[in-house]
């Protein structure tokens, strides 16, 4: 008996399918789940998979993708983006975000959406913002990820009208490690109306996009 219950009715029900956190379950577990998840769906997102899996696992399924930095492992063919423009814009601090970014992005491509990264683009030199200013106005929906004191975000938000749904990252030295500082400014930024994940958490972020660009739909 399986220790697992797939929820197959979850994208006829909120629009995605369930997602499989890869990074706490051994390998067999891991084949079970997707081996149920294809039985009903033609592809799989896996978040935060350690290369040591993924390499086992590619042997096993066809199609597979794996990002490094994120973790992220897509089983089987992508949608057709549906939009000609990027629908979602991702920002980050610096390089050291890649991580995070990576996760939103390829989350977001995996559910048909066309993202653009805008990588080191930080608060320490915020020229390297301002000259992007056009290219950032065309997007729905913000994403934004930042170590250290978390500070781009609020930049972000007193400079733009979307959506901004701001992600803290677990990079800086002394207090700021473990993105908690930055988790705290951005709860307590000036720029009103941002949007706050977990640390490290560019999956939720970009179902969160997600989740607005839909109801913008209707």
């Amino acid at each position: 008996m399986s220790n697992f219950n797939i929820d197959h009715q979850r994208e006829g029900r909120i629009g995605f399918p369930e997602i499989v956190f890869g990074a706490s379950k051994d390998i067999n577990t891991l084949k079970n789940i997707i081996n149920h998840v294809l039985e009903k769906n033609s592809k799989v997102l896996i978040t935060k998979l350690q290369p040591e899996k993924y390499e086992i696992l590619k042997n096993e399924f066809r199609d597979t993708f794996y990002d490094l930095p994120s973790g992220i492992m897509i089983i089987g063919k992508l949608p057709t983006i549906r939009k000609k423009k990027e629908e979602v814009g991702i920002l980050s601090g610096g390089t050291s975000d890649e991580f995070v970014v990576n996760e939103a992005f390829y989350t977001l491509s995996f559910l048909g959406i066309k993202a653009k990264r805008y990588i080191d683009v930080g608060a320490a030199g915020v020229h390297r913002l301002t000259e992007k200013t056009e290219q950032i106005k065309t997007a729905k929906v913000l994403i934004v990820c930042a170590g250290f004191e978390g500070a781009l975000p609020t930049v972000v938000g007193g400079l733009f009208p979307q959506p901004i749904i701001a992600v803290p990252v677990s990079v800086g030295y002394g207090v700021a490690k473990g993105g908690k500082a930055a988790l705290n400014a951005m709860l307590s930024s000036c720029a009103n109306g941002l949007t706050v994940t977990n640390i490290d958490n560019g999956y939720g972020a970009a179902i969160a996009a997600y989740r607005i660009l839909n109801i913008n739909k209707k």
